[in-house]
């Protein structure tokens, strides 16, 4: 078993008593991160509509991590919300607010309100690469197959 990563994390005004994000089993790979909406003020989410819903927060990655924003799969199946651009990369170098791009995918309007779990979170390694300029590749089975190339 590897010793947890310590992140340092930051709470906004706006954020103030909700929970930080956190595993919710010794499994999980994801913490919940939640909506830091004002309780006055929900979003609603008509069907194809999408909205930056933010988190109160801010986060410290280490460099050589990045943040994973990813859907929750209970939204994704009950109600067609999920995260636009997933896995949203929050960079180490990023110290603005953690907002979340979600859409509605499905066919009824969705409220989101104040402390509800809209993503998770999954901190992961980076690994740093140099593309370099070749004249040819090596050759594969697949070769220059495209999208469905292999089967179902």
């Amino acid at each position: 078993m590897t010793m947890p990563l310590s992140i340092p994390v930051q709470r906004l005004a706006h954020g103030e008593g909700l929970p930080l994000p956190a595993a919710q089993t010794s499994g999980s790979a994801g913490m919940d991160l939640v909506a830091a909406l004002p309780d006055a003020e929900p979003v609603t989410l008509a069907p194809r509509a999408r909205a930056a819903v933010p988190t109160g927060l801010t986060l410290a990655i280490p460099e050589g991590f990045e943040g994973q924003v990813r859907p929750r799969s209970g939204l994704a199946l009950k109600h067609g919300i999920t995260v636009a651009n997933a896995p949203g990369t929050i960079d180490a170098d990023y110290r603005g607010e953690v907002k979340v791009i979600l859409i509605n995918l499905g066919e009824e309007p969705v409220t989101i309100r104040r402390g509800e779990r809209i993503a998770q979170l999954v901190i992961a390694p980076v690994t740093r690469a140099t593309l370099i300029p070749a004249d040819t590749l090596d050759k594969t089975s697949r070769g220059s197959g495209g999208f469905g190339s292999t089967g179902r």
